[in-house]
């Protein structure tokens, strides 16, 4: 005869999966909520946030030209596209809130006082890299690139084209930023220690400046805008991946000093 009970603890094993199943839909629904919401708040400005974004070119520009749009829906979809974009930039500290929120659960104390400034410098690092882009690469390559034509063309750039250029760079740019904090987890996570990646220091190097080349158009400019930041951003998550590992040392033998005392105590006492 059948038990009817028998299959209670697989039920009892699969109600957690589905649980999580049921708030990582809820977050993932406030993540697109929270896009969706920053999205109506800037829809209204989009035509003008494009004139910000392309400020770098239009700046540059001889006297006479403006931007084009080939397409006949470029118009529209040019700036919606852009202000799509924007707001799951601006959105993603929300984003990486409701991350936090699903994952924190399943990690340990020490794991948590990590993550916690390991996120919010993400964040930072992310928003430091499109700036980077925007103030800094923008101005000198699209210098270079106005200034190198022939005198009888015109440098009329399509809207659309000049969109998805500038959204690589700041992609690439954001992403690159976040080598300091790819750096402190690969030292933080026993796949590597400080002392292997100074040794590898010449090839990286080398790979930033191959990154450059592929994640950038082809001129030198860009390409060393791109690879001396990933250099010096390695750097620092080297110097980071050092203090973490101290201070970790520091606390762990604090621990076992204190464990220590309290054996001793108890061997006291038990005399």
């Amino acid at each position: 005869m059948i038990d009817p009970n028998q299959d209670l603890p697989d039920n009892d094993q699969e109600q957690p999966f589905v649980s999580h199943l049921v708030e990582l839909r809820s977050r993932l629904m406030r993540a697109m909520l929270a896009i969706l919401v920053v999205f109506l708040c800037l829809f209204y400005f989009a035509n003008h946030l494009y004139e910000i974004v392309s400020a770098p070119l239009t700046a540059l520009l001889p006297e006479g030209t403006s931007m084009i749009a080939t397409d006949v829906t470029s118009p529209f979809f040019a700036p919606f596209k852009l202000t799509l974009v924007l707001s799951l930039f601006l959105a993603m500290p929300l984003i990486l809130h409701q991350v936090w929120g699903f994952i924190s659960p399943g990690l340990y104390k020490h794991e948590k006082r990590l993550a916690v400034p390991l996120l919010a410098s993400s964040i930072f690092l992310f928003y430091a890299g499109i700036a980077f882009a925007y103030f800094v690469v923008f101005p000198l390559i699209f210098g270079f690139f106005t200034s190198v034509g022939p005198e009888n063309v015109a440098v009329m750039t399509d809207i659309s084209s000049y969109l998805n250029f500038v959204l690589k760079i700041f992609f690439a740019f954001g992403v690159v930023f976040e080598i300091p904090i790819a750096t402190l987890l690969l030292v933080w996570s026993g796949i590597t220690d400080v002392q292997s990646l100074r040794q590898k220091r010449a090839y990286v190097i080398v790979g930033c400046f191959v990154m450059g080349m592929l994640l950038t158009p082809p001129d030198v400019i860009s390409q060393t805008l791109l690879a001396l930041p990933m250099w010096l951003l390695f750097e620092l998550g080297i110097i980071l991946a050092v203090i973490i590992k101290k201070k970790d040392r520091d606390e762990e033998e604090e621990d076992g000093e204190f464990e220590q005392a309290i054996q001793e105590e108890d061997e006291n006492k038990s005399l």
